[in-house]
This record gives structure tokens, C-alpha cells and sequence, in this order.
């Protein structure tokens, strides 16, 4: 285990004003969030200042407007991503 690994989960649902923190944790945390992800299906994309910059959050939060374009860049890849592997 890495313990200085950390891991944040990530969600996005038109109308919402910004993307909410669902999870985040270090650790052993970090680990659960990612194994529950990889279980789910749910896309992974590595980014650690990312998630070092949305440790201050609290889950059920928005996520604050410094990480919007982090964010956004990352919702983008995986919806490009997603489409693609739709198309073929």
C-alpha cells in the first residue's frame, strides 16, 4: 500500500452548477476509492496534483472553481474516450 497515494471520485450532472466531490481519501482510502472504481467500471485518470489540490474538500461538496479547468479537461478525455469505444 502506498501511503501517500490519494484518490478522489469525481461526478458531473447537468444542471449542476459544478462537478461534485463524491469521495477522497489517502492511503488506504485512496485504495478502497479506486478498487470500487475499477469494480464499477468507472474510468480512472491519474492526476495527482489534482487530487492533492481537492484534499481541502469535503465529499458533497462542489468542487472549487480553481479545479474547474482540471476538471474539465479530465470529464472531456473521458467523454471522448467513452465515444469512441461506442463507435467501434
Amino acid at each position: 500500500m502506498n501511503k501517500g497515494k490519494k484518490a478522489a471520485a469525481v461526478a458531473y450532472n447537468p444542471p449542476q452548477p459544478a462537478p461534485l466531490l463524491l469521495a477522497g481519501g489517502k492511503g488506504r482510502e485512496a485504495e478502497r476509492i479506486l478498487e470500487e472504481a475499477r469494480k464499477a467500471g468507472i474510468a480512472i485518470v491519474e492526476d495527482p496534483g489534482l487530487a492533492a489540490m481537492l484534499e481541502a474538500s469535503k465529499p458533497g461538496d462542489y468542487i472549487p472553481p480553481w479545479c474547474w479547468e482540471a476538471v474539465a479537461k479530465i470529464l472531456a478525455f473521458i467523454l471522448a474516450r467513452e465515444s469512441a469505444s461506442i463507435e467501434n
